[in-house]
């Protein structure tokens, strides 16, 4: 294997109008870093990160540069990779942004990707930093903002336990305190309006948007994460994971975060949207006992859609709402939901669902630890608390 020493950072990701697919020579790249191939699998997991950021240019810009020279540092500097940071690996990347060696740092700002007879290939030229160009402050934060952004992904998808960016200390001066209210990121109730009607449009004019709707259907009304809708190394969701108890009861099976098998309660709107996606595949109104289905199959070719499918598909559905809201003048809430994720569809679920379930039942549906996680997404009686606090008075009258 070579020498990671001796190595010099390549490039990994390509423009925003080239991340289609991993740069093959990135990915050789990657291979070369450890043997059994856990630098490839974060490469590729990052590379799936930034594609939920395609909708805005600058917002991939900043984050596609901060994980690239962090998952250089880890590799080639720390020599454990990105998913084995811990707080003390991110405090000595700190550091270590500040004075980078020279061997890192280019004369001017070069291109990433440069063209050799039609292929894109990496700039050998690129450095990931600019020689005498102190980080300031402002990007700093943008820097630890970055990388927790990117950490509370990897939890998401399971892939690692636990935002070593939230243990530092002292974290305040890197970080803005959005960050860790980022569990409140969800769409408005207009934007989840406008995401449904222009999907449930789309459908009367072409057909191929049933998938579409069915699969916001799985992420609203049961409050799915990414990785128990698509098809993965780990596990293959199945029509027959819907399940009938005793009582004509439905039920979603999954496998969710830390391999934690859970039940979800599927209410009658599921059932329908269930019902018409497999009256579309030309399958029976109810999984068979035996039906080998996948819960979302591919157009062409056997199994189920994978996580890159499934994001591009919702992304395109976020997309059509983003076009009406801004035909309609509603350019605000336009530019959110350009920032939106997959991800956020959970969380719109879960804080839609609090409102009126007891705790205790969205907390088991949505796979919670405890009823504190859930009481995160409880705007409403927030609201209520502070309205019914307004008019004490210091003496009664």
């Amino acid at each position: 294997m070579t020498s990671k020493a001796s190595m010099q950072p390549l490039p990994l990701f390509d423009g925003i109008d080239h991340h289609v697919t991993p740069n093959s020579s990135a990915a050789a790249y990657a291979q070369k870093l450890t043997e059994g191939g856990l630098a490839v699998n974060e490469f590729k997991a990052l590379f799936d990160f930034l594609m939920a950021y395609q909708g805005s240019k600058d917002t991939f810009n900043t984050y596609r540069r901060e994980i690239e020279r962090f998952y250089h540092w880890c590799w080639l500097i720390e020599g454990s990779g990105v998913f084995a940071a811990t707080r003390l690996s991110i405090q000595s990347y700190l550091k270590f942004v500040m004075a980078p060696p020279k061997s890192w740092q280019a004369k001017s700002l070069l291109p990433r990707y440069i063209d050799e007879l039609g292929v894109r290939k990496p700039n050998p030229q690129w450095r990931p930093f600019i020689a005498q160009k102190k980080l300031s402050d402002k990007s700093l934060q943008s820097l630890v903002a970055s990388l927790s952004t990117m950490y509370a992904y990897l939890v998401q998808e399971g892939l690692v336990a636990r935002n070593p960016v939230l243990m530092l200390r002292q974290k305040k001066q890197y970080i803005q305190n959005e960050v860790s209210k980022r569990i409140t990121r969800k769409l408005s109730q207009r934007q989840w309006r406008m995401v449904i009607e222009q999907v449930q449009h789309a459908c009367v004019h072409d057909s191929k948007y049933e998938r579409h709707l069915f699969l916001l259907s799985m992420f609203f009304l049961l409050g799915l994460r990414i990785s128990e809708v698509a098809h993965t190394e780990k596990r293959m969701p199945k029509m027959t994971d819907f399940i009938q108890d005793a009582h004509q009861c439905y039920w979603f099976a999954t496998v969710g975060k830390g391999n934690k098998y859970r039940e979800i309660a599927v209410c009658d709107a599921m059932l329908d949207m269930l019902v018409r996606y497999r009256r579309w595949l030309k399958l029976t109104d109810y999984p068979m006992p035996a039906e080998q289905t996948p819960l979302c199959p591919k157009q062409k070719g056997q199994g189920g859609i994978g996580v890159r499918q499934v994001r591009y598909l919702i992304q395109e559905s976020f997309q059509m709402a983003i076009d009406q809201l801004h035909q309609e003048g509603d350019h605000d809430e336009a530019q959110s939901l350009q920032n939106a994720t997959v991800h956020w569809l959970r969380h719109t679920s879960i804080s839609a669902d609090v409102q009126y379930r007891p705790r205790e039942h969205v907390r088991d549906d949505a796979g919670h630890d405890n009823v504190t996680i859930t009481d995160r997404y409880i705007d409403v009686d927030l609201q209520e608390r502070h309205r019914s606090a307004r008019t004490k008075q210091l003496l009664e009258e």
